[in-house]
Order: structure tokens, then C-alpha cells, then sequence
């Protein structure tokens, strides 16, 4: 089996999360900043979890980032690899890291968002390694 066989579940959706899968639906990776501390935060959320404040606001991230710590799941039928991957606006997302030898991911290396569809049909963002 190769990393395109590979399945994704289907996200669990409500009110929330809605704007962020219409985002992943469109192409984009869609953040929560806080409209009076200014802070950034992932996942998404109505409440600032920094400050708690409600006057939170969608916006589209850049799509690039670093991978800060990751493990190589081997026991799958398909090895896969997950990861911590901090983004260009700081936050920080648990993903996949997708079109890669498992074996060449390393920490610190820059990473570019794609996506995968889910079983539901939904676009999950993952990432794959930055051309250099």
C-alpha cells in the first residue's frame, strides 16, 4: 500500500469548527487570532484561550512551517508519519507529514500545507516537505 491508499477519518464537525472545514473545503488553512490581545491559536475556538476573551476572528494562515517533534507510526498498514508543526504565525497543529520517505523527516524541517480528503469527503490539512 502506498501513502495515497491511506484513509483519513472523517472530522467531527459543529458550529465551532463549520468556517474552518468550509475553509480546508476552499483551499485554505483558516485560524483563530484574537481581536484584543492579538494572539493567534489553533485549534479553533470561540473563546481566546490566552486572554478569554470573545472578540475572536477567522483568517487565512500561510500555509508554511517547521516541524517541531514527530513519530513515524510503523504499526499501521500503512506507516505514516505524525507531527507537531508549528506554523509561520506561531501556533502549533498535530498533522501528518504526506509524500515523503519516512525515514528523511527531521526535526526543523520546513514544511508546505496540502490536503487529503476524508472518508466524509471533508479536505484535511496535512503537510509535506518544503522544496528546497
Amino acid at each position: 500500500m502506498s501513502e495515497s491508499e491511506r484513509s483519513y477519518p472523517q472530522p467531527a464537525v459543529n458550529v465551532e469548527t463549520q468556517p474552518f472545514w468550509d475553509g480546508t473545503a476552499a483551499g485554505k488553512l483558516l485560524l483563530k487570532r484574537c481581536r484584543d490581545c492579538g494572539e493567534s491559536h489553533y485549534y479553533p475556538r470561540a473563546i481566546c484561550p490566552f486572554c478569554f476573551s470573545a472578540e475572536t476572528e477567522w483568517y487565512e494562515a500561510s500555509g508554511q512551517g517547521q516541524i517541531y517533534t514527530y513519530s513515524v507510526m510503523r504499526r499501521a498498514p500503512v506507516p505514516y508519519v505524525i507531527a507537531f508543526v508549528t506554523l509561520a504565525e506561531g501556533v502549533s497543529m498535530m498533522t501528518n507529514i504526506v509524500d515523503c520517505d519516512p525515514d528523511a523527516v527531521a526535526i526543523g524541517q520546513d514544511v508546505q500545507l496540502t490536503f487529503r480528503e476524508t472518508e466524509g469527503g471533508f479536505a484535511l490539512p496535512v503537510f509535506t516537505p518544503a522544496a528546497a
